[in-house]
């Protein structure tokens, strides 16, 4: 009798109704208020159920045909700590929630609310640059890339565990890159400061380090407590702004937020590029190949990943090649989405020792069949604009501190001879 009596409250737990409150928040709140909040890129706010059910059906929609949350690591090669996709368990307690009637239950089941920092994903920075006037965006035509350099007034060198780059204007913000221009450095030495203004062709040429970065659904930057981005004092941040006109006038003024670490880190993280520019795509061809490598000098540590290509790109795959011989697949993305600039953060970070080369496979469908190709009987080349392409395999490494990208990237017979340095 008595085992007939848990069976029967076993049968009765199982069949209790799935809420809102008890259920579906705790998994909102781990997988989607990151962008599903205000002022974030989530179009609708996941915070309340108020601002939630009215999107129930679609939520369901999404999550079976895996649009939501965006994640399009192949799980054969690799594992990565920042794995967007929903576990089984999770996705079915969703469905079920909307199946059951987005019913809202009781508030009292609820969570704590996480105590997100307005404004911010990294939470509240330690010091924000921002672009010192607006930017005008004008209604129509090709915009060429803006810059505008802003000075960090550092007195002494600073250690960035986390940044963040945000736009003001959204919707006609297609990307921000702040890179790091240090002092002495010749590059845009007779350009104004905290000013925009376009570049020569020759002087648009970039030997800044990449500090942090704003792209659709790119994620900010996040390193271990004992790695950091190095800003050596007297060093300015040059932000390079890329627009596209929607038919209004706009204005924006960028920012970038760090957080600086606690203590001085045990290593710099350095972020390089696999990448071709010297490709040609032809109109109509549904799968063309495109392929980069680029060797390290240094042994270093690979941390992080992140494939960059634009509305023709279909595929993307880095591999290493050690000096043994050996090759390793270590991310595939076999189907790329230019609305979700994504990296990729290892799971277990992986040891490239010196001589290894860092290898990327990308494939454009520049054919009819691909909806968002602006113009499939025209034949593509590299170039800065949306309805350009590029094929730019970006990845982070973690090296000494006393290490630099030169090192990394220029032999050393040649860094010998040249006092290799930045």
């Amino acid at each position: 009798m008595r085992l007939l009596l848990f069976v029967f409250a076993g049968v009765l737990a199982s069949s209790a109704p799935v809420t809102f409150y008890k259920d579906a928040l705790p998994v909102l709140q781990k997988n989607c208020q990151t962008c599903h909040r205000p002022g974030e890129a989530g179009p609708m706010s996941f915070l309340t159920y108020e601002s939630t059910r009215p999107w129930a059906k679609s939520i369901k929609n999404a999550l079976l045909t895996h649009k939501m949350p965006p994640w399009f690591a192949d799980p054969h090669y690799g594992k990565f700590a920042n794995d967007r996709s929903l576990s089984e368990a999770d996705l079915n307690t969703l469905v079920a929630w909307v199946d059951a009637g987005a019913q809202a239950g009781d508030p009292k089941d609820a969570p704590k609310p996480v105590e997100w920092t307005e404004g911010w994903v990294i939470g509240k920075p330690d010091v924000v640059f921002q672009v010192p006037t607006p930017v005008e965006i004008p209604a129509s035509g090709t915009i060429d890339y803006q810059y505008v350099i802003v000075p960090t007034g550092f007195r002494e060198d600073r250690y960035v565990q986390l940044s963040e780059a945000r736009p003001t204007d959204r919707v006609r913000t297609h990307h921000i890159i702040a890179f790091i221009r240090q002092p002495g450095s010749r590059w845009f030495k007779d350009a104004p400061v905290g000013v925009p203004f376009v570049p020569d062709q020759k002087g648009a040429v970039v030997p800044g380090e990449f500090l942090a970065g704003y792209a659709p659904g790119m994620v900010a930057q996040t390193l271990k407590p004992n790695q950091a981005k190095l800003v050596k004092a007297g060093s300015d941040i040059v932000f390079q702004l890329h627009y596209t006109a929607n038919g209004k006038p706009g204005a924006d003024q960028s920012r970038v937020g760090m957080i600086f670490s606690k203590e001085k880190p045990a290593e710099r993280v350095i972020t390089l590029a696999s990448a071709n520019a010297g490709f040609t795509i032809p109109a109509g061809d549904p799968n063309y190949r495109v392929d980069s490598k680029i060797k390290l000098q240094e042994e270093s540590t690979l941390i992080a990943l992140l494939p960059h290509m634009h509305l023709r790109g279909k595929s993307f795959e880095y591999r290493l090649t050690y000096p043994s011989g050996e090759t390793e697949t270590i991310l595939s993305v076999p189907h790329y989405s230019f609305s979700w600039q994504l990296s990729y953060y290892l799971d277990q970070p992986k040891r490239l020792p010196a001589g290894t080369f860092v290898e990327c496979t990308a494939y454009f469908d520049n054919s009819a069949n691909n909806p968002a190709n602006p113009d499939p009987a025209k034949e593509i080349t590299f170039g800065e604009q949306s309805w350009d392409e590029m094929m730019i395999g970006f990845f982070d490494v973690a090296v000494p501190l006393d290490k630099t990208p030169a090192d990394l990237l220029r032999p050393k017979r040649a860094a010998k001879e040249s006092g290799a340095g930045q």
